[in-house]
Formats: structure tokens, sequence, C-alpha cells
């Protein structure tokens, strides 16, 4: 197929200004990250992971097509930014936290997720349409983000646990453990309502003067937490048990 249009203007819809939004989220949370601003950058991941939902909502309701893969391409590439470059500096800022052995797994384990995230979005790409599945084939990139950041902003972060975890979410993203679309309304308005809620405490500075803050402990981001190590917990084990 051979195109005659070829200007940026004949491929951009309103969607691919989302999934711009989605990258650029990402790139500032890196820059906040070498900047030692950690919670505003792991807030940054989360509405990253808003605008990743957003986008893929809006191209199905205005009925957008994505003839070229133009659609499936850009939105790609903001996820690697997002949701695998900006964890993989975030694990390895709080790494550097405790000492230089520490530093450097983090480096690897965050090198290893981003290689995992490439090789799942490609894998994506080339069998988007030729399977008959609607969910995703490995864990969704996203999820690294949004279990990374949310454990961060819960206040009982854990360096090993977040080794732990990034390694057994890098290893679920190029497996072939099935995982549905996020497609519960009800979760999906939790989830965005919990973000709200982080963001308006964080920005009156109020984290550490509510009931929500206790011990320490952000309940907001906590629960956001657990339902996405949820998420990610119950389609393994039924795959398991297939």
């Amino acid at each position: 197929m051979k195109l005659e249009k070829t200007e940026m203007r004949f491929f951009l819809a309103i969607p691919h200004l989302i999934s711009l939004l989605n990258l650029s989220f990402g790139f500032i949370a890196i820059l906040l990250i070498f900047n030692g601003i950690i919670d505003l950058s792991s807030i940054l991941i989360t509405l990253s992971v808003v605008c990743d939902s957003i986008d893929g909502w809006l191209g199905r309701k205005i009925g957008l097509k994505d003839e070229y893969g133009f659609t499936t391409n850009i939105d790609s590439l903001a996820d690697v930014v997002s949701f695998v470059v900006a964890p993989g500096f975030l694990l390895y800022s709080m790494g550097k936290t405790y000492s230089l052995e520490i530093s450097l797994i983090t480096a690897v384990i965050g090198l290893f997720v981003v290689i995992c995230g490439v090789l799942r979005l490609t894998r994506f790409n080339v069998i988007v349409r030729k399977v008959n599945f609607e969910g995703f084939i490995g864990l969704p990139i996203p999820t690294v983000g949004f279990l990374l950041s949310t454990f961060i902003l819960s206040g009982f972060f854990n360096i090993y646990l977040a080794m732990f975890l990034m390694i057994a979410i890098g290893i679920l993203m190029i497996s072939n453990v099935k995982y549905p679309k996020f497609s519960n309304i009800k979760i999906i308005s939790l989830s965005a309502l919990l973000i709200l809620l982080i963001i308006i405490f964080y920005l009156l500075n109020l984290f550490e003067f509510t009931p929500w803050n206790l011990l320490g402990i952000n309940v907001f981001a906590t629960i956001l937490f657990v339902l996405t190590l949820h998420y990610v917990l119950t389609h393994l084990i039924k795959y398991f048990n297939n």
C-alpha cells in the first residue's frame, strides 16, 4: 500500500494528543526523578496511566481507524517512556538512597524491566489483529508504572520488595499469561477518584495532617497498590489453575 499523503495532519487525531500527554507526563516524571522530587514524579506516572486509558476509550468512541498502524505505534512509544523507562529510573533513584550495591542492582533490574516492556509492546503490535483474544497476552505495561508509583506513594515502600515485584512484573509482561482489559466501571471510577484525592492532598501539602495518612501510610495510594496487585495475582493464579 502506497501513501499519497504524508503530512502529519493526515495521521494525527485527538486520541493521539492524549497519547502525547501520556508521553509528556512520563518525560516530566523522569526530570523530577533526577531532581529528587519522587512523590510528584510518582503522581505523574499514575496520570500517564489515566491518559493511556482515555486515548483508547476516546479512539473507540469516535471510531478512529488505525489503517496504517499510527495509533498503535504512537501509543506504544509513549508507553515505553511512561511505564518502563520512568519507573526504571524511579526504582534506581530509590535504590541510590540505600547503598552503592543496591543502586547497581536496581539499575540492572530497571534495564531488565525496560527490555521486557519493549519486547511486550513489540509482540503486542505484531499479534494485535492476529489472535482471537480481546484482552492482553502478557501483563499490560501500564501495570509497571502504576504498581511502583503507588507503592512509593503508599508510605510503606521497601526496596527489596520493590526489586522483587519489578523482576516478577518484567517476567509477566513477556509471559503468555492472559489478562483482561480494565472494563469494570466501578473499579475504574474508584481508581480515578483515589488518584484525584492523592493529587489534592499533595497540592495542599496535607498528607501528614489528615486521618487518611495514618502512621505515615497514605490510605489512597495503598488502596490503589492493593487493587493493582490483586489484578496481577488473580489472573496469574487463574492461568496456573487452568
